[in-house]
């Protein structure tokens, strides 16, 4: 695996429907660490992840953020499954060395979707399965790919709770040393995954860092007092948001 390196967003600006949803804004992610990113829903962080993978291709947007440097080291799993429905799961999650005519990696591909619970189904297709696996096939293509900086909006949504408790843990020791952001809903996922934790708020928005100041490592036991005491603080700051 290449190095992961520390990631910097500097003086970002993007407009989106005649809407100013940042403007110079600044955000940065720590190098081999995980950021979970958290903010009501429209606020713009779906659109930051757009922004550093250099997908924002939609129109009537204008883009100071620096892409050099990231071209062809990252990962970036988007909140929609995005499979390919012609291909098999299995095709499916080999799809990034397929386009660049690599050698496949069709055994840790089997190894890996094996260990998301999806072993029955590699042979099957997108609509033969539920959402919840369509999210975690798509999960299983990004974790193949093994890049140093990984983008992940919402990766866990579709999942039942003891499922996503499980993929968090998987993932969390998958990517361990990769320069990972997370964009989510949950504070409680943000605080069991993230090395740090921010919150996206206001018109234009901007990024603030949290000081959760705690003592373990991700991904952290739910049964830890500080998790819990700290999930309630962040449900009250972005109760504050609205």
């Amino acid at each position: 695996m290449l190095k992961s390196p520390a990631v910097l967003v500097n003086n970002a600006s993007l407009y989106y429907q005649d809407k100013v949803l940042f403007d110079q804004l600044n955000f940065y992610l720590a190098a081999g660490q995980t950021t979970c990113l958290l903010g009501m829903s429209g606020i713009g962080k779906s659109r930051l992840l757009q922004l550093i993978a250099g997908l924002n291709t939609f129109s009537a947007s204008v883009s100071t953020c620096d892409q050099k440097g990231l071209a062809g080291r990252l990962a970036y799993m988007p909140q929609t499954h995005a499979l390919l429905p012609w291909l098999t799961i299995l095709d499916n999650v080999v799809l990034g060395y397929r386009l660049r005519r690599d050698n496949k990696p069709y055994t840790q591909a089997r190894e890996l979707l094996h260990q998301l619970g999806l072993g029955d189904v590699i042979n099957k297709y997108p609509e033969q399965l539920s959402g919840g696996m369509q999210q975690r096939a798509t999960l299983a293509r990004v974790l193949l790919e093994k890049r140093p900086i990984v983008l992940m909006d919402e990766p866990f949504s579709a999942l039942d709770t003891i499922t996503r408790y499980h993929l968090q843990e998987l993932t969390a020791n998958a990517l361990k040393d990769h320069t990972v952001l997370l964009v989510t809903h949950d504070p409680l996922e943000a605080l069991r995954l993230g090395h740090h934790v921010a919150i996206m708020s206001g018109e234009p928005a901007k990024i603030n860092h949290i000081n959760c100041d705690l003592a373990d490592l991700p991904p952290r036991s739910l049964n830890n007092p500080e998790l819990l005491q700290w999930q309630a603080k962040l449900l009250n700051m972005l109760q504050e948001l609205k």
